[in-house]
């Protein structure tokens, strides 16, 4: 396996320049100091905020002034990932998570002086462990069973707990109208896809089939959900499947993207493009849907793409030759920010991009 920088982290991959490909030859990487590339042209302005470290799972405020994230960076008091925020004008991220056990997930909750995220914290202090690599080299994600979903306020005081049932609750992300959350839980034995009210109260399931359904999003008027998932079909595949969810791992390397109601009537798969296809988000009219892709060249090569909601009218947005994922709006539609391993000089870090949006 090549020496690379994808953890898919709940809502989906981090690129890890630092696992190793089947050939078990390292990625020689040019040195990169392309912020900006020339077909990217719905991208205008583009602003680096971050330099240095993993950062991804960037979101907005609802009033698209500031933004939380996830960092692993140990310059920053996070050797595994922690939840940061700061306002885009000034940007200066602090911690807003206990800076103990793992977080991911996080996202404003209305009036945008709270915020919620997933972390193992209660369970142990300590960054959890990584899985040992496998013997095949296939990529395996950790469903860390102590992953909780919380609530802090900006000091970083965590004011509630959401959910305490056993197993992992994670990849929550707040409705647009601010009266639901979506969220990825294995409390029915297998990784689902849930919503309840704001206070965590009034749960409800959304999907049932087999697989892994997770990284959920709302449509713009909080009608419907977008996400990615897994779908194993021959006996191999689900026995592969049902095997490692029981050791709490997952494979994300085959997931296409869906749709459904909020209460998950209307059921619509929007690709069919083989390979790993996540990070979905919908655009600010609601008629398509931004993603990450590795289909075009496969392995560990992820760029922005973009189609209707039937699969229609693909186009590629980004182009940067390593990896591109995360793609969010903000709420006024007028600011598109993702995550990139471009312009690192070469290296290993995934940076936030901020960009002003061109339909």
């Amino acid at each position: 396996m090549k020496k690379l920088l994808f953890i898919l982290i709940s809502g989906g991959l981090i690129y890890n320049s630092n696992q190793v490909l089947a050939q078990g030859q390292p990625v020689k990487q040019k040195a990169d100091t392309t912020v900006h590339f020339p077909d990217e042209k719905h991208l205008t302005n583009i602003r680096q905020l971050t330099f240095g470290g993993d950062n991804a799972e960037a979101y907005f405020s609802f009033d698209s002034k500031s933004i939380v994230f996830q960092m692993t960076n140990p310059d920053f008091n996070a050797p595994c990932d922690q939840i940061f925020a700061s306002t885009l004008q000034k940007f200066n991220p602090k911690m807003v998570s206990t800076g103990m056990g793992r977080t991911t997930c996080s996202y404003f909750l209305p009036g945008d002086s709270l915020m919620l995220y997933a972390s193992t914290h209660l369970g142990s202090k300590d960054c959890p462990p990584k899985p040992a690599p496998r013997a095949d080299h296939k990529y395996v994600w950790p469903l860390y069973s102590t992953f909780d979903i919380f609530v802090a306020d900006k000091n970083g005081k965590v004011v509630n707990q959401l959910t305490k049932d056993d197993g992992y609750d994670a990849e929550a992300t707040v409705s647009p109208k601010g009266d639901l959350i979506v969220f990825t839980s294995t409390r029915s034995g297998d990784l689902e896809l849930y919503t309840m009210n704001i206070d965590g109260s009034n749960v409800k399931q959304v999907t049932k089939e087999l697989g892994y359904d997770g990284g959920a999003f709302f449509s713009p008027d909080g009608k419907k959900l977008i996400f990615r998932a897994s779908r194993p079909k021959t006996e191999e595949d689900v026995k592969t499947y049902k095997d490692l969810l029981a050791q709490g791992l997952v494979m994300p390397t085959n997931m296409e993207l869906y749709t459904c109601n909020i209460d998950g009537s209307d059921l619509k798969q929007v690709t069919n493009l083989g390979s790993a296809n996540w990070a979905p988000f919908f655009t600010p009219d609601g008629k398509k849907v931004i993603f990450s892709s590795n289909h075009k060249q496969k392995g560990y090569h992820f760029n922005l793409w973009m189609c209707k909601l039937d699969g229609s009218e693909l186009e590629q947005i980004s182009f940067d030759p390593t990896f591109d994922a995360f793609p969010v709006f903000s709420p006024d539609g007028k600011h598109l920010i993702f995550s990139s391993n471009r312009n690192n000089g070469g290296g290993h870090d995934t940076n936030l991009f901020y960009a002003e949006w061109k339909d």
